[in-house]
């Protein structure tokens, strides 16, 4: 809610003398902005892990390992020869394994 810095203040007595009835009405007034959600609905949304997608096909295209590219020993994620930090054991071990 803004705030207007410029306007005279309430004193104590002034803010004591609110009315409960009014006090009520500003409350149920910042409260009918609420939108209520059907919490059945919003559940129907999300995919559980574990969910049986049997009938469901993926269409990835997988590129073969490129020439400039090597295979961390210690993640196995493929990462271009610029991320590698050094080779243990004649295996390469990429930037992000060897912090």
């Amino acid at each position: 809610m803004a705030t207007d810095y410029d306007a005279p203040r309430k004193t104590d007595e002034e803010l004591s003398e609110d009315s409960i009835e009014e006090l009520k009405a500003r409350r149920m007034d910042k409260n009918s902005g609420k939108v209520d959600v059907d919490e059945a609905e919003v559940a129907e949304t999300f995919e559980l892990p574990g969910a049986d997608l049997s009938n469901e096909e993926l269409s990835v295209r997988v590129l073969p390992r490129q020439a400039d590219e090597f295979t961390c020993s210690n993640c196995f994620l493929v990462h271009h020869r610029s991320q590698l930090a050094f080779e243990k054991s004649g295996q390469p071990v990429c930037r992000d394994c060897a912090a």
